[in-house]
């Protein structure tokens, strides 16, 4: 047997989840790699929704989409994940059937501009809401920085109190790696 590393065992599980014709969102773009993965999970009768703070951050995924082709079924916002329950539209609430995040800061950006536990733990409150019934939220974490070491701690402690007749949660990492690699949350709804 071969161990899934990291990011592939992300993909797998929102594999796993997301059919064609689904609702999903991207809540942190940066460069757009997993929104293209969304939009081919989904293909052309389903939507992503896409957040990003960062102008360059939903530039490069414009540009990852039209080389793609998956322009028509995403739409971008330049705002913060925890504007997530007021900026998709209603008649999309309980029907996400998954979400991702890539915690940190954008790959080849500005690294003093980092995602933050609170806002990021508002955004997780607010996909349970709109998630269907087995609906997943996938979260790479990032910690081998110091902000990314805080919001670590702050995202375990809040997961560990999530309601266990609400949702399901996996922490997949492995262990004896150095250089504190990234490692997977993924929460389910039930």
């Amino acid at each position: 047997m071969k161990l899934e590393r990291i990011l592939p065992f992300a993909r797998s599980l929102l594999e796993r989840a997301i059919s064609p014709g689904d609702i999903v969102i991207d809540a942190t773009v940066g460069n757009g790699h997993d929104t293209v993965f969304l939009a081919n999970l989904v293909g052309s009768n389903g939507r992503v929704y896409g957040f990003d703070i960062q102008e360059e951050a939903i530039n490069n995924t414009k540009v990852r989409l039209e080389e793609q082709e998956w322009s028509e079924q995403v739409t971008l916002f330049q705002t913060g994940h925890e504007n997530i329950l007021a900026t998709i539209p209603p008649l999309h609430h309980g029907k996400i059937t998954g979400a991702v995040f890539n915690l940190g800061y954008l790959p080849g950006g500005d690294k003093e501009i980092v995602t933050k536990p609170v806002t990021t733990i508002e955004a997780i409150d607010q996909i349970i809401e709109l998630l269907a019934p087995e609906g997943i939220i996938v979260i790479v974490i990032y910690h081998g920085h110091i902000e990314g070491a805080v919001e670590r701690d702050y995202l375990l402690r809040y997961i560990r109190h999530l309601d266990q007749s609400i949702v399901h949660v996996l922490q997949y990492q492995f262990i004896n790696q150095k250089n504190n690699p990234p490692f997977i949350i993924a929460i389910e709804k039930r």
